[in-house]
């Protein structure tokens, strides 16, 4: 196959997803397709319009939608907030809990958080022991100490039990997933690619807006 014929074929196949997620966002978004209602849960992010993203730093799917999902944080309403929550399914996850709520109460979410992905994802790094993990926080600029303290302390203890207890609240069967306002549901197993996910999500915010007392 030529260059020139491959090109042709990516582009067309790209034009076939921009086609797609235009005609997705002119109609209503439907129920136990492209989004499932969950029980209502609390939010916590006051007047604006909470986002959860539920994931797990293992799952391939949850790295394919950073790149989206950080475009989409470019430009998200002034009254929607995201916040992260590691899902919990198995005891195997909670090695890449810790790292998240690690990372979150030494402040190193924004530098770190997409560095987390790209040391499993594409430096094919095994961060599932507490000694690789901590080496990889080493290499990244944390002292260890301060790592392993805050690593191995109580309050990640009790954010990890938290995660358990929210991702069975909150109706997760998979990874990725994006809870919006504590009522609906979406994840990367509703859709065809990724950036219909942020689509959707953007369908469920207008939703969640509309149900707001006004």
């Amino acid at each position: 196959m030529s260059a020139r014929s491959t090109l042709v074929k990516l582009a067309l196949g790209l034009a076939t997803l921009v086609f797609a997620a235009a005609a997705l966002a002119q109609q209503p978004l439907r129920q136990k397709v492209e989004y499932d209602l969950i029980a209502p849960q609390p939010t916590a992010t006051g007047d604006r319009i909470e986002v959860i993203e539920f994931f797990w730093y293992g799952c391939p799917h949850c790295n394919n939608l950073q790149a989206p999902l950080e475009g989409w944080l470019k430009r998200k309403p002034a009254d929607v907030e995201l916040r992260r929550v590691p899902a919990v399914f198995r005891e195997s996850w909670i090695p890449h809990a810790r790292v998240y709520y690690t990372l979150e109460a030494l402040g190193e979410v924004a530098r770190l958080h997409q560095a987390v992905y790209r040391a499993i994802h594409v430096e094919k790094q095994s961060l599932m022991t507490p000694e690789a993990i901590g080496a990889w926080a080493s290499r990244n600029g944390i002292e260890p100490a301060r790592w392993h303290a805050t690593y191995n302390s109580p309050e990640i203890d009790r954010k990890v039990e938290e995660s358990k207890k929210h991702t069975i609240a909150y109706a997760i069967e998979g990874t990725p997933s994006l809870i919006v306002d504590g009522r609906y549901l979406t994840s990367s197993g509703m859709t065809e690619s990724m950036p219909q996910v942020i689509t959707i999500l953007d369908g469920l915010i207008t939703m969640a807006r509309e149900k707001r007392p006004k």
